[in-house]
């Protein structure tokens, strides 16, 4: 059955659901992706728009995303089924292929500038010295058959290939228009089966501590915890770390400064207790500020607790050139060099 969402407007104690219209041309849905991507939910800089392949295709949205591997985003448009799926592998089949230059090249036409400058201000970390690496296929649609919804659920499933369909819904009340996202699949999962056949997962999770107005590394430290907040997208990440879990902790352009196991799931940072019983508020913090919406679920830092096998002060902190560095808050770490340089100053366990 193909997928469809319905939007209802909370009036009182009433609930009124919301006229749903055909988006009057695709072309608006592409131009706001282009000129926001977030609304995809993704986190990606865009490097390119109308990419003509050398097969003569038109790419309609090209991106790159913070570990260097480059997204399609094709839209639907007014493709049969059979051509919507067949548009967008054939678009792969060319951009697995692409070179740094070559991708160099598309970005800087797009961007009009060094695509090193456009990654660094994007997501504040050095671009990989390897991109490309893994791709994925974006189909975009305000609407889309079930047939065409079978065979990318199929190609993701069976055959673990990096492809899924966001829709965009389009309601309207009056003047005021709505536009309503979801996904066909949780797009955290088709990207982990696809990586099961690329690199392997070192077990060790990849945390960014976000040190700064909210947080210190000091205080995760002395007082044994990691947190995100501040928006539901930084906390969401760390409430999906699991007791027993292994962690290392990354200071933005410092590099890696402590290693070590999560001994309590993620709450709220004002219900966070240390292992002698008392409240982390209770307690003299250099950044208090990590307190902020501390009673809001949606805004305020969630921590966990983690016992530290061991650390580095801030200024010892561990890198070198081409360290694994990502601005994401959790992520799996599958980066062999940096496994092995770090490995040599943590009491990490290589299989």
């Amino acid at each position: 059955m193909s997928f469809n969402m319905n939007l209802w407007k909370v009036s009182h104690s009433e609930l009124k659901e919301l006229p749903k219209k055909r988006l009057d041309s695709e072309e608006r849905l592409e131009n706001w992706i282009a000129n926001d991507s977030s609304i995809t939910g993704l986190d990606l800089l865009l490097i390119g728009r109308q990419v003509v392949t050398f097969y003569g295709g038109r790419i309609d949205l090209l991106g790159i995303d913070s570990e260097g591997n480059i997204v399609i985003l094709e839209l639907k448009k007014d493709k049969t089924p059979r051509d919507v799926v067949a548009q967008a592998l054939d678009y792969a089949s060319w951009v697995k292929d692409l070179t740094y230059k070559q991708i160099e090249e598309i970005a800087m036409k797009y961007l009009k500038c060094s695509l090193r400058d456009a990654f660094i201000k994007k997501f504040e970390v050095d671009i990989p010295e390897e991109i490309n690496k893994n791709h994925s296929i974006v189909i975009v649609a305000s609407e889309l058959d079930s047939s065409s919804e079978r065979i990318v659920h199929y190609l993701s499933t069976e055959y673990n290939i990096n492809i899924n369909c966001v829709f965009f819904d389009f309601f309207k009340e009056g003047d005021q228009e709505l536009l309503g996202r979801s996904w066909l699949m949780d797009p955290e999962e088709v990207a982990e089966r696809t990586a099961i056949n690329s690199v392997p997962w070192s077990g060790i999770y990849f945390v960014n501590i976000g040190d700064g107005n909210h947080r210190s590394w000091e205080d995760c430290k002395d007082y044994s915890f990691l947190s995100a907040g501040q928006g539901n997208k930084y906390s969401r990440p760390m409430r999906k770390l699991k007791v027993g879990d292994k962690v290392l902790a990354y200071l933005k352009g410092k590099g890696y400064v402590g290693y070590g196991e999560i001994t309590s799931p993620a709450v709220m940072v004002k219900d966070f207790k240390l292992p002698n019983g008392t409240f982390l508020s209770d307690n003299s913090l250099k950044q208090p500020n990590i307190m902020k919406n501390k009673n809001d679920p949606e805004l305020a830092d969630w921590a966990v607790g983690v016992k530290w096998l061991k650390t580095f002060n801030r200024e010892h902190a561990l890198t070198k050139p081409g360290i694994f560095a990502n601005p994401n808050v959790v992520c799996k770490l599958r980066h062999q060099p940096t496994i092995d340089f770090l490995a040599l100053h943590y009491p990490i366990k290589k299989d």
